[in-house]
């Protein structure tokens, strides 16, 4: 369905894709994850035609985006982090006036807009103005707009950012309901707990690179099924990783001023917290967690998410 050969994409000196190569089916929900700045938005960007590769080739069905960008965007859905709604109108003629620019009409225009609606639970509120709308509203709708189509393929680039759990639970469950009539999904998202519920595979990515894929099971399954120990307390990111370099079986994932993560090695937490307490680190607070993408992610990349 879509397919990214080895895309690169630099500005200037610095490469913000280096080589990325995958391929997402119909039916399934690819969760592209990184922290801030590994390339995820340059890639959507390519992937939707704003940007043009470097090198490297895409396709959607076979056929080639370079070649042939409007059939393939005809294919394609995007929905930006940004809303994208024109708030002085209705949400029926904002879903109305993006159907006609992917050359919908007459009667088949007022059906896809009637299912869009329908299918973000906006029917009930279609003719009323989107500035009454609440933030999670505007983010359904704002979802439908790159639906309405029936789009072969969809990039959804951080769609659940600032709004309430109801909210993002029922946007997940369209997402969810999407994929299962076939269609491919990309999906971007700085909520794990949102990958790990709704994603079929997962690539981590950072600095342009892919640096894990898999299903959750199997990128989990790389931990070793080690816990990672979390400590915060009062002292300097060298000086931690200094006192527990020596620890047996641990490793030291990431380290920063007040806050240090590290793997518990093979005779896990329980065995390492008394050698930490000996460290001599004046430790608040600590906390254990069991083998997760949170944990995959710092083993990875030495960050969180959201850094």
């Amino acid at each position: 369905m879509i397919r990214a050969e080895a895309l690169t994409k630099k500005f200037g000196d610095k490469t913000a894709v280096d080589g990325i190569s995958f391929q997402v089916e119909g039916g399934e929900i690819y969760g592209l994850l990184g922290p801030n700045g590994a390339g995820k938005t340059t890639t959507l960007s390519m992937l939707s035609g704003l940007l043009a590769p470097d090198a490297g080739r895409i396709t959607f069905e076979g056929v080639d985006l370079a070649a042939d960008p409007i059939r393939c965007k005809q294919r394609l859905g995007v929905v930006p982090q940004e809303v994208a709604l024109y708030e002085e109108l209705s949400a029926l003629e904002n879903v109305r006036f993006w159907g006609s620019l992917y050359g919908l009409s007459g009667k088949a225009l007022r059906a896809a807009v009637e299912r869009a609606l329908a299918q973000v639970g906006l029917s009930g509120r279609a003719r009323d103005p989107v500035r009454t709308y609440s933030g999670g509203m505007k983010r359904r709708l704002n979802l439908a707009l790159g639906l309405v189509h029936e789009p072969r393929a969809v990039l959804l680039d951080e769609v659940t950012v600032g709004i309430d759990p109801q909210a993002r639970a029922s946007i997940l469950d369209v997402v969810r309901a999407v994929a299962d009539a076939g269609t491919a999904v990309i999906y971007t998202t700085h909520y794990l707990e949102e990958a790990e519920r709704l994603c079929d595979r997962i690539a981590i990515v950072d600095h342009g690179r892919i640096l894990a894929e898999g299903k959750l099971d199997a990128l989990k399954a790389q931990l070793g099924e080690e816990e990672t120990v979390t400590l915060w307390g009062r002292f300097e990111a060298e000086a931690a990783r200094a006192a527990l370099a020596d620890l047996p079986g641990a490793r030291v994932l990431s380290a920063e001023t007040g806050r240090v993560a590290l793997t518990a090695g093979g005779n896990g937490a329980a065995g390492l917290l008394g050698r930490i307490h000996g460290s001599g680190l004046a430790i608040d607070r600590v906390a254990i967690e069991p083998p997760s993408l949170n944990a995959l992610f710092l083993k990875l990349t030495g960050r969180e998410l959201r850094d």
